[in-house]
């Protein structure tokens, strides 16, 4: 059974920041980390590509950066300058089989649990 384990969420203020880690129970390509708040629909934040670039949703491009281990079972999401409206609880995703790139969420059939991360201004 595959599994996928997040950690590092907590409390930051405005301004701070937080790295988000997630552990795979195996290998994936393609890995991203989704948030969803509270009354908010599940939103795509950051996505490993195929050929090992990065995609970002507009609203933390230049805050945050996704990265991967060299063993692709470990996900990081470094979040700085964090705002309030960041927010949510975060969950890390996995798609298999990954024959292209994809940021939409139906496609992900791995997710953790879900970490909490709270920016307070």
């Amino acid at each position: 059974q595959v599994q996928l384990v997040e950690s590092g969420g907590g409390s930051v203020q405005a301004g701070g920041s937080l790295r988000l880690s997630c552990a795979a129970s195996r290998a994936f390509t393609c890995m991203a980390w989704f948030r969803q708040a509270p009354g908010n629909e599940r939103e795509g934040v950051a996505f490993m590509e195929r050929d090992g670039g990065a995609f970002y949703a507009d609203s933390v491009k230049g805050r945050f950066t996704i990265s991967q281990g060299s063993a692709k079972n470990i996900l990081y999401l470094q979040m700085n300058s964090l705002k309030p409206e960041d927010t949510a609880i975060y969950y890390c995703a996995a798609r298999w089989p990954c024959w292209r790139d994809s940021h939409v969420s139906s496609e992900y059939n791995y997710w953790g649990q879900g970490t909490q991360v709270t920016v307070s201004s």
